[in-house]
């Protein structure tokens, strides 16, 4: 069970993972000691499953945005654990989820341009036998992209 320091601890990491437990036990009135055991602690638990770099998307050249509902053909087990394996293999494919309602899955795609776009529509999403229906969406403004948790 996580107690106010531990959930303090996940908020000042999850906004600056590079922050050090000298100036984070410094943040949370406590010594750099008992920091140290609580992040390794929330780490050995799988509170904290990674630290990795939030690359700016537009500067790397990833200027479309696209998200596309995708309908299955066939819902046999063997279909679906085919698809999810498949859908890992492509890059451009950042986020995809098994959802209930009209589609089968829902997958998050950055591409540089709407030519690379249909290029992954074309050649690669539809490689995946028992594919039915995929429908697209484009982002014109991204509002909101929060990548922190809400912790509370």
């Amino acid at each position: 069970m996580l107690d106010q320091t531990d959930k303090n601890i996940l908020k000042h990491l999850q906004s600056n993972g590079k922050i050090t437990i000298k100036k984070l036990a410094s943040k949370l009135n406590l010594t750099a000691t008992p920091i140290f055991e609580r992040i390794k602690r929330l780490e050995n638990e799988g509170y904290i499953s990674s630290y990795k770099a939030i690359l700016n998307r537009k500067k790397i050249g990833l200027q479309l945005v696209a998200f596309c509902n995708i309908s299955l053909k066939s819902h046999e087990t063997n279909y679906i654990s085919k698809f999810e394996k498949d859908i890992l293999q492509f890059d451009e494919v950042i986020e995809c989820y098994h959802i209930a309602g009209m589609f089968d899955y829902l997958i998050k795609v950055m591409v540089f341009d709407m030519d690379a776009y249909q290029h992954f529509v074309a050649k690669k999403l539809a490689s995946i036998e028992n594919l039915g229906q995929v429908q697209s969406a484009f982002v014109m403004t991204e509002v909101k992209s929060e990548l922190n948790l809400p912790v509370h």
